[in-house]
């Protein structure tokens, strides 16, 4: 739908980097719109996760796999912003930029062993982000270590007059602390987070994750947020509406991809549409336009918010309950191969994918998806850490503290190396050999 469109100015976010000396290294590939949960549904095609090539994944499947194509078997980033985690996980650069609307920073942070913050609601400037869902859409950051993350996030962070949902402070940059005793702090378990898909090695790392806590000192309680079994339908009638009005803007007439049919404005409406986007944005347009349907609006779109509500109050009470930090999975298992992972429609993976982190979106709050340990494949699994709304310093303190105990082992590539090196030394021969 925007091919070949050059936008004529950058993105609050994007300017505010620019301004203090960040070099851009490029755009990166994600699900079409932000629309997914593994950045399978982009223009220019999937998104491969790095750890797929990984020394520590490869070693795990030589033991398992007995001839099988390691090259048709590579793993998905998660989404959507899968490519900007592979971006970061791959080396090729220190920190960037994704849309978080219901866990698109934190579950492909998750999946590719790198640290996936969602600031809070109003924290970070949204000016020059295309909108999916704007009451839940936030900028997200994506970094290799927690004090990456607090740096950039000192950057965007403050008032943006361009945007009106940003809070009045202006931003200033901060450098964490050092937590040295955690036993003053309060962290929440959310029992209902303990659903039967949730596979045994993340519910293990979860539980090893409280004990640690525990055994230095802090207090960890289990908690209640009772409407969180409701969430995700309440998430996609949310979504699904407002991602039908966001995308009535993409008509063919100002700007981006616009077909040859001249017979009347409404087919050409109709036909650019339909060429311009894929089958996963055009199926959200239609259901999110049958629940703002006259005769469907108060029974889906106006209870959605009610029930918004109560979840929001959720987090509420809990943190007024003495709670600072909850402590909750971030995906249900470890990446999958994108084979297994299209088995399933996009609709129904992003209502299993976004379970435990689109709740954090209804709410406003701040995320953090911080990498724990491998899995018995080798492969990374992050936990995820939710704050009070604007006590991000806070969170990203926490999740500090927690990053250097459980010293997530570094990604090692080298195979891929030598295959990159070897193939840089035949074209230094081919060139060398070309200029004698």
């Amino acid at each position: 739908m925007l091919k070949g469109y050059v936008p004529p100015y950058n993105a609050t976010v994007v300017q505010r980097l620019l301004d203090q000396g960040a070099v851009l290294m490029g755009k990166t590939n994600l699900d079409e719109f932000a629309m997914g949960s593994g950045s399978t549904d982009g223009v220019f095609g999937p998104v491969k996760n790095p750890w797929s090539y990984s020394k520590q994944y490869r070693e795990k499947r030589k033991q398992k796999s007995h001839g099988e194509n390691e090259d048709s078997n590579w793993l998905i980033t998660g989404g959507s912003s899968g490519g900007s985690a592979a971006a970061v996980s791959a080396f090729t650069c220190f920190a960037a930029l994704g849309s978080d609307t219901g866990g698109s920073t934190r579950n492909p942070a998750a999946h590719c062993g790198i640290v996936g913050f969602k600031p809070s609601y109003g924290l970070v400037s949204r000016h020059g982000l295309i909108p999916l869902v704007n009451s839940m859409d936030v900028p997200g950051i994506l970094t290799r270590c927690v004090d990456d993350a607090a740096t950039v996030l000192g950057v965007l962070a403050g008032h943006d007059p361009k945007d009106s949902t940003t809070i009045q402070d202006p931003g200033k940059p901060f450098m964490l602390s050092s937590l040295t005793d955690v036993s003053k702090l309060c962290i929440g378990i959310p029992k209902e987070y303990l659903v039967p898909e949730l596979s045994s090695e993340v519910r293990s790392f979860w539980s090893k994750a409280a004990n640690l806590f525990e055994s230095e000192g802090a207090k960890v309680i289990e908690v209640s947020l009772p409407h969180t079994s409701y969430s995700i339908v309440c998430y996609h009638v949310l979504c699904t509406s407002e991602v039908a009005s966001n995308m009535a803007r993409f008509d063919g007439l100002e700007y981006g991809h616009r077909c040859d049919i001249d017979v009347s404005t409404e087919a050409m409406y109709a036909a650019t549409r339909r060429e311009g986007f894929n089958d996963v944005v055009r199926g959200r347009i239609l259901a999110g336009n049958f629940f703002l349907l006259k005769e469907n609006y108060a029974n889906y779109f106006i209870k959605a918010q009610k029930v918004r509500r109560l979840i929001a109050n959720d987090f509420v009470n809990v943190f007024n309950s003495g709670v600072d930090v909850l402590l909750t999975p971030t995906t249900l298992s470890e990446a999958v191969p994108y084979l297994e992972f299209i088995k399933e429609d996009n609709r129904t993976r992003s209502a299993q994918d976004d379970i435990f982190t689109q709740a954090v979106n209804m709410a406003g709050l701040p995320a953090v998806s911080v990498p724990v340990a491998l899995s018995n494949q080798g492969l990374p699994v992050g936990l995820q850490f939710i704050g009070r709304a604007f006590c991000d310093q806070q969170l990203l303190t926490v999740a500090k503290w927690f990053e250097k105990q459980v010293q997530f082992p570094v990604i090692h590539l080298q195979e891929l190396m030598d295959d990159c090196s070897s193939v840089f030394e035949i074209e230094k021969l081919a060139s060398v050999s070309l200029k004698q």
